[in-house]
């Protein structure tokens, strides 16, 4: 079986939060989405599982992160520069907040943090492929 990984994530109005993901290039697969949750595919191995707070209860009574907090950043690598660039203007004009860190140019790297409309944050970058050197898998 092909590992894979399945973000969940607590948001506060769903289908505000399908709008954002999908302007951001996430397909929606309606086999796993219903009125609390939304499955929201960005290829054949990442996942986002958008949760209701109601169906987020469901999974764990830890607290939610106060407003403004951060616990984590998710990253999505980017086909180029262009491409990180629209998805951090998808972000600004679809309920988002666009450059929530500085952008980051590093010549063989290109990086914008955004944050969803619950203040989730994902970097988007690109990365020179020439600049990737292949290790050997550590055991």
């Amino acid at each position: 079986m092909t590992k894979m990984i399945f973000v969940s994530l607590p948001v506060t109005d769903l289908a505000a939060s399908i709008a954002f993901y999908k302007a951001l290039g996430f397909d929606q697969n309606p086999q796993f989405s219903d009125e609390n949750s939304a499955c929201m595919v960005w290829s054949e191995a990442i996942y986002t599982m958008l949760l209701s707070h109601t169906k987020w209860r469901s999974f764990t009574d830890r607290p939610l992160p106060p407003a403004g907090t951060s616990s984590m950043m998710l990253s999505l690598s980017l086909a180029d520069r262009d491409a990180v660039d629209a998805m951090n203007l998808a972000a600004a004009t679809h309920g988002g907040r666009a450059d929530v860190n500085p952008l980051q140019d590093l010549g063989f790297m290109y990086a914008r943090d955004l944050a969803d409309p619950d203040d989730h944050l994902w970097g988007a970058f690109w990365m020179d492929p020439a600049a990737v050197v292949p290790q050997e898998p550590q055991s």
